[in-house]
């Protein structure tokens, strides 16, 4: 008892004499907040475009020790990392990544989507109502305007009070319109034509800075116009396809896809540098001009985190012509390996090591070639979409009269005329599983839903919860479908991608650098929980849509 009073009687005494320190002016020194453990001077995200997981593990003995390696072996590695919506395509996966949510949330519903209310197709960056910069074209009128929420990029400028910068780079401008978010201070994309040049949007600036005209006039980019050969013995390609087969496309003049590639718009220096995206110069340059934005735009070199976002493109459209088991895949990927290295090595020097973090992932993985597989006696096939349509026409006008009650078609999904339909004096759920019952009769076709399903329940595992986080319920359509394993809707060379399939949700994910752990998890974790797992590394609030959740395992 008598100790118990003891402690009241100094506890007063502490508080008084505290007190009487204050009113006699004394400083009283304040408790200091906790300061963050892991501050990285710069976040660089790296998209890569099209990159299925399996392309870590296919080509791994290929790679050297400074690129996919480093990050592997020095970082961390989500081995079971997914899509967990569909369309996986370009735009949405972009948005995902850095929103930390699905189209279903932030809105940006695929590369292009027909828009209910203006009765038309729209572009997931189009935006007519700024200008290009840097080309008389209208190539840069472009901003993130149909993206609904914020971005981890946006999060890092308002957390800063915009002292942080934000800079984003990409062949497509979608890849860098969306990683930039809605404040980034500059995002820029490659025009090809006749000139081939940096270009951006007056939504974030009313010229180029003279760092990047400079950039456009240095000869760089001319120098990629050239044969495009392998960085290594075509002989040591064990893990690709033969070089000359029926399932890839060819470049002009070709009459065989054999390297090498040097046909006379490759090797023009005057004309046609669109080409060079379908070549593994185009990550290069895109390695080229990142770099060059880290050093005159002075990122990473104070204590305020700034953040360049990388997406390699190339790496898409190369899939598209010549298909996942390619020779050309596998150059690409040895090719970026080495890019990925000059990357690194650059950040060692100029933000130092350890004072970076860095994440490599992709917008969508892709489908190996169904022409291809047939003749593996893989189940696989294409869509005729012609005939299908002569089909389905034929069904709407034998049930409703009328042809007019579809007003669109987009990425998977058939968009209803309402106003037909109440016209007609008909249900809108029933006109909807009329039409989702037709297609499922259709060759090719596996699934069918219906938005009165979407609106009405919640889907947590399957095909269904994939289709349903991809569904927007002011932008998506009435009934969505969905092809068999295997089964594309495409030309007989290339591969493709947008599926809710596991050949298209399965993408690398990876961690490195300041804050990151060494390992590795077989943990499922998904494409939003990246913008979650970043913000909580940065101490900063998540993304205002955030879907996803931090990936504990990855953080120290």
């Amino acid at each position: 008892m008598r100790k118990t009073n003891l402690l009241v009687i100094l506890l007063v005494l502490f508080t008084a004499g505290s007190s009487f320190a204050q009113r006699k002016g004394k400083k009283v020194t304040p408790e200091k907040p906790k300061e963050i453990a892991h501050s990285p001077k710069l976040v660089v995200g790296i998209v890569v475009d099209q990159m299925r997981y399996d392309y870590l593990t296919r080509f791994w003995n290929h790679y050297g020790e400074g690129g996919f390696k480093r990050l592997v072996n020095d970082g961390f590695n989500c081995e079971d990392h997914h899509f967990n919506y569909a369309p996986t395509s370009t735009g949405p996966g972009h948005a995902s990544v850095y929103t930390g949510t699905t189209p279903a949330t932030h809105g940006i519903i695929g590369n292009n989507w027909y828009d209910k209310t203006q009765d038309k197709s729209v572009y997931c960056a189009g935006d007519d109502t700024y200008q290009s910069v840097g080309t008389s074209s209208d190539a840069g009128e472009m901003s993130p305007h149909r993206m609904l929420t914020t971005t981890i990029t946006d999060q890092l400028r308002l957390h800063t009070q915009k002292r942080g910068k934000v800079i984003a780079v990409s062949l497509k401008d979608r890849g860098a319109v969306l990683p930039g978010g809605h404040a980034a201070n500059a995002a820029y994309w490659f025009e090809g034509a006749d000139q081939g040049k940096w270009i951006s949007s007056t939504y974030y600036m009313q010229q180029l800075p003279k760092w990047v005209t400079d950039f456009n006039g240095s000869g760089k980019i001319k120098a990629y116009k050239k044969a495009w050969t392998t960085i290594k013995d075509i002989d040591l390609y064990l893990e690709s396809g033969n070089d000359n087969n029926d399932y890839e496309g060819l470049f002009e003049d070709e009459t065989t896809p054999t390297f090498p590639h040097s046909t006379p718009n490759l090797l023009s220096k005057e004309k046609d540098f669109e080409i060079l995206k379908y070549t593994p110069y185009g990550n290069s340059i895109t390695a080229d001009f990142a770099l060059e934005a880290l050093e005159k735009e002075s990122l990473g070199t104070d204590a305020i985190t700034d953040f360049l976002a990388i997406s390699f493109s190339s790496t898409d459209y190369i899939g598209h012509k010549f298909g996942v088991n390619s020779k050309e895949i596998q150059d690409t990927y040895l090719r970026l390996d080495v890019d990925l290295e000059r990357i690194l090595n650059t950040l060692d020097q100029k933000v130092g090591e350890g004072q970076y973090t860095v994440f490599l992932t992709a917008d969508h993985g892709a489908i190996n070639v169904p022409a291809y597989l047939n003749d593996q006696k893989i189940p696989a096939g294409y869509v005729e979409m012609d005939a299908n349509k002569e089909k389905f026409d034929e069904f709407l006008k034998y049930k409703y009269g009328t042809t007019d009650i579809v007003k669109g078609i987009s990425n998977h999904q058939y968009f209803l005329d309402r106003k037909v339909i109440d016209n007609l004096d008909m249900d809108l759920e029933d006109v909807q599983e009329e039409i989702a019952f037709e297609l499922l009769g259709y060759e090719g076709i596996a699934k069918t839903y219906t938005g009165y399903q979407m609106w009405q329940n919640e889907y947590t595992k399957g095909i269904s919860s994939i289709i349903q986080n991809g569904w927007n319920q002011k932008r998506s359509g009435d009934v969505i479908y969905v092809y068999k394993p295997g089964f594309i809707s495409y030309h007989r060379t290339g591969s493709t991608h947008g599926s809710p399939m596991i050949y298209d949700t399965h993408v690398p994910l990876l961690f490195y650098g300041n804050g990151i752990k060494k390992g590795s998890t077989t943990n499922r974790t998904e494409i939003p929980d990246i913008a979650p797992t970043v913000a909580t590394l940065l101490g900063i609030a998540f993304p205002n849509g955030t879907t996803g959740k931090p990936i504990g395992e990855v953080l120290e």
